[in-house]
């Protein structure tokens, strides 16, 4: 089915906003599976939401094999706030809608994609329970072994966070920091948080070999990115 994966702009869009994440990763995992060129592994990037979107890819779709993951200004703590909507009236207003009807109730979970990465620091008990997305592929509730063990598989990944972003709420959330549990003022950074210190995706393991994380910053707002950081320092990665 063309349109259920995005046959043009209007239904990426409205997917973006309306479709299950975890139905998204399945679809990308199967298309994927069926392509004879990616069956040696292949590199992704994700924009935006998408960064997260890959990451779970990677940790739910092990073959064939991601070898490198670029998250640009990805949300891998996810958000709390929506201070910019970049979609239409109409779908802006559904979205507030279901946010105001609340984001962790089952029927906002399984309608709204932003839902899925909505990260109340206020209500983390909520947030672990109920969180049909980031929650899950974080292991804030149920451990998956599997989940920290395919993405342990992917060679190299880098995290960029624009300094000025004024859509993602908080951007330390790009690099992986959020609030401290709470509250929504304080921020803590990955090295800070469970996710590390209790190494619950691989990622401190990963650290200590040099060049499997990179943490990249840009100076502008949400996705503006110079064509000179391209080809400085995307491009060359790619070339690995």
């Amino acid at each position: 089915n063309a349109e259920y994966g995005g046959s043009n702009v209007a239904s990426d869009t409205t997917n973006g906003f309306f479709m299950d994440v975890n139905e998204q990763i399945d679809y990308a995992c199967n298309a994927i599976k069926k392509d004879a060129k990616l069956q040696d592994g292949y590199n992704a990037i994700g924009f935006s939401q998408g960064g997260q979107f890959l990451r779970g890819l990677a940790q739910k779709c092990p073959n064939p094999p991601m070898k490198q993951l670029i998250s640009v200004g990805g949300q891998h703590q996810g958000v709390y706030g929506l201070p910019h909507c970049p979609g239409s009236w109409f779908v802006c207003k559904e979205v507030d809608k279901l946010l105001d009807m609340g984001a962790y109730t089952d029927f906002v979970q399984n309608r709204l994609v932003q839902a899925q990465y909505w990260h109340d620091p206020l209500n983390e008990d909520q947030y672990k329970k109920h969180s049909k997305f980031i929650g899950d592929i974080n292991q804030e509730g149920a451990v998956k072994a599997e989940y920290k063990e395919n993405l342990m598989r992917v060679s190299n990944i880098t995290f960029v966070k624009f300094n000025k972003d004024t859509m993602v709420v908080p951007r330390e959330s790009e690099w992986f920091g959020f609030y401290k549990p709470g509250q929504a003022k304080e921020l803590m950074t990955l090295q800070e948080s469970e996710i590390w210190t209790e190494d619950k995706l691989g990622l401190k393991e990963m650290a200590k070999t040099e060049g499997r994380l990179s943490f990249l910053s840009i100076d502008a707002d949400h996705l503006q990115v110079p064509a000179k950081f391209w080809t400085d320092e995307i491009i060359p990665r790619l070339k690995h």
